[in-house]
C-alpha cells in the first residue's frame, strides 16, 4: 500500500503521444487503487477510452470527466477538484487533470497557466490530495513547457528548479492583460448609467451575430462586473468591447482591488457575500479573465460568435 500524503502535492507529468500518456498515468492510477483512493481523472475523450481499456475493470473505481467539456473555460476547473475534495473528507484522494493540450488559443493558455498556479493556493490547506497533470511534450510549445515548471513544484518525479514558489506564485493574476486584439468601443459608466451597460452589450451581441441565448448571458455577466466596479471599484468604470479570435470580448475595468485571487473558481455557498457576480460569469461565458493589481481590477469576459 502506497504512503499516506499529508500534504498538497502538485506534479506536472511530461509525457509524448497518447502511448505515453498512458505509460505515464498507469502506475499513478494502480498504485491509488491498491490503496483504495478515491480518484477523479479530467482529460480528453481519447485518453479516457485508452485508461478505461487499459484499467479494464477496475476502471469502475475511478471517476472520469471530460476535460474538454469541463475545462473548455479554464476558470470552471478548480471548483470540480473542490467538489471532489469535499466528496471525500479525511481520506487520501489523488487526480490526474490536463487543462493543456495543443489547439488552445492563445487567452485560454494563459488562463490554464494561471489556473495551474492558483491550484496551489486552492488547495495549500489540503491533506492528502494528490494530483498530476499531464503535458504533451511533442504537441505542445516550448512556453507551454516551460510555464508548466514554473505552476508544478515537482515535475517528473523531481523538484523543479523553476517553481515560482510561495513568494511570486500570484504574479500571473497581477500581470497585466494584452491589449484588445481589434478595435475597442469605449464607454465610462456609474451607478446611474448599468441600465445603459446592459442595452450597451445587448447592441454589441446583436451586431456580433450571437444568438439570443448566449447574448442574454453576456449581458448578465458584464452587468454582474459592472455592479461589482460599482460596489467594490470607486463606484464607476469603464466598459470596453472588441472581436478576437471569433469571440465577442467585453471588458470592464475600475479602480477597485481584488484581494482574494480565487474570486469565482468556487461556487459560493447560499450565505455569500461576495464573488457571486465572477462565478455567474464563469458559468455561462466561454473565458473570464480576472487581473487585479495596485493599478487596479480587469474583468474580460469572452464569448464565441
Amino acid at each position: 500500500m502506497a504512503a499516506t500524503i499529508d500534504t498538497f502535492e502538485h506534479e506536472a507529468l511530461f509525457y509524448e503521444g497518447v502511448d505515453g500518456f498512458v505509460d505515464g498515468t498507469l502506475p499513478f492510477l494502480r498504485e491509488g487503487l491498491d490503496a483504495g483512493e478515491p480518484m477523479l481523472v479530467a482529460v480528453g475523450p481519447e485518453k479516457i477510452a485508452r485508461l478505461r481499456a487499459a484499467l479494464g475493470s477496475q476502471a469502475d473505481a475511478v471517476e472520469f470527466v471530460d476535460m474538454t467539456v469541463l475545462g473548455r473555460n479554464p476558470g470552471r476547473i478548480i471548483s470540480a477538484w473542490w467538489d471532489f475534495v469535499e466528496a471525500h473528507p479525511d481520506e487520501p484522494i489523488r487526480g490526474i487533470g490536463e487543462p493543456v493540450w495543443a489547439g488552445r488559443g492563445a487567452s485560454e493558455l494563459v488562463e490554464c497557466q494561471l489556473h495551474e498556479s492558483l491550484l496551489n493556493v486552492a488547495f495549500a490547506e489540503t491533506a492528502s490530495f494528490r494530483l498530476l497533470c499531464p503535458y504533451d511534450v511533442g504537441a505542445l510549445a516550448e512556453g507551454a513547457l516551460h510555464e508548466a515548471r514554473c505552476s508544478h513544484p515537482v515535475v517528473d518525479s523531481r523538484a523543479s528548479s523553476h517553481y515560482r514558489g510561495a513568494e511570486r506564485l500570484l504574479s500571473p493574476f497581477q500581470t497585466p492583460l494584452p491589449a484588445p486584439g481589434g478595435p475597442a468601443a469605449s464607454s465610462a459608466f456609474d451607478a446611474d448609467s448599468l441600465a445603459e451597460v446592459r442595452r450597451t452589450v445587448t447592441d454589441w451581441a446583436a451586431r456580433a451575430g450571437l444568438p439570443r441565448v448566449r447574448a442574454a448571458d453576456l449581458v448578465l455577466a458584464v452587468s454582474e462586473a459592472a455592479a461589482n466596479s460599482i460596489v467594490h471599484g470607486g463606484g464607476h468604470g469603464v466598459l470596453r468591447a472588441w472581436s478576437e479570435d471569433g469571440s465577442l470580448v467585453c471588458e470592464i475595468r475600475d479602480r477597485g482591488r481584488i484581494s482574494d485571487p480565487l474570486i469565482g473558481r468556487r461556487r459560493p455557498g447560499l450565505d455569500a457575500t461576495a464573488g457571486r457576480g465572477v462565478w455567474l460569469a464563469h458559468q455561462v461565458c466561454d473565458l473570464v479573465q480576472v487581473r487585479s493589481s495596485a493599478d487596479g481590477t480587469v474583468v474580460r469576459v469572452h464569448m464565441a460568435v
